[in-house]
């Protein structure tokens, strides 16, 4: 990963989980309570952001292809925008494929890369939180996020990776999809 590519992730890192902050806390008042929230945010968002953009990143490159993220600044500023008005449309940027073809299938297992990854990091969050008691709040965020991130690209339209999916198979983006779905509505009732 080159230094260019590895700060437009921490600032699409840093940008997302202000907004998810704001969302969270219903301002931006810099206190203690913003700063805790903050933190916990990063750690629940920020790994379920890295792992889906690394995610697709690894698998395109697995078919031979080239890619690198890169930060949308658009995206980023409509998302802290977005946290005031009580949802965050998070679009911070994507990882671009390129110097090679891929076909439908590889193109879709690339795009499916991300959402998936977000699945497997919901149910570590749940099983993380019911072994570990002290660990519910985050636990319960970090389901929450992972699941809402993936069920978010999951929207059928291009050029959101749900797009690519559903033209790829149906069957694994409804499957996909009910399972985020699944772990999203499964977090208040673990966790209380």
């Amino acid at each position: 990963m080159h230094l260019e590519e590895a700060l437009h992730i921490l600032v699409s890192v840093v940008t997302i989980s202000i907004a998810f902050t704001i969302l969270y806390t219903g301002s931006f008042d810099i206190t203690s309570n913003f700063a805790f929230n903050f933190a916990q945010i990063l750690f629940t968002v920020g790994l379920g952001f890295i792992i889906h953009e690394l995610a697709h990143r690894y698998v395109a490159i697995k078919y031979g292809a080239k890619a690198r993220y890169r930060a949308w600044t658009l995206g980023l500023v409509f998302a802290i925008l977005t946290s005031f008005v009580g949802f965050v449309f998070a679009a911070p940027g994507a990882v671009y494929v390129y110097g090679k073809t891929l076909t439908r299938e590889q193109n879709g297992k690339v795009s499916l890369a991300g959402p998936f990854s977000n699945l497997l990091l919901a149910i570590l969050f749940l099983v993380i939180g019911l072994l570990a008691p002290g660990l519910r709040e985050v636990s319960s965020l970090g389901v929450q996020v992972n699941a809402f991130l993936g069920l978010f690209n999951l929207i059928p339209f291009h050029p959101l990776d749900g797009g690519k999916i559903y033209e790829y198979s149906k069957t694994k983006w409804a499957l996909t999809a009910a399972a985020l779905l699944v772990m999203l509505l499964i977090s208040p009732l673990a966790f209380g």
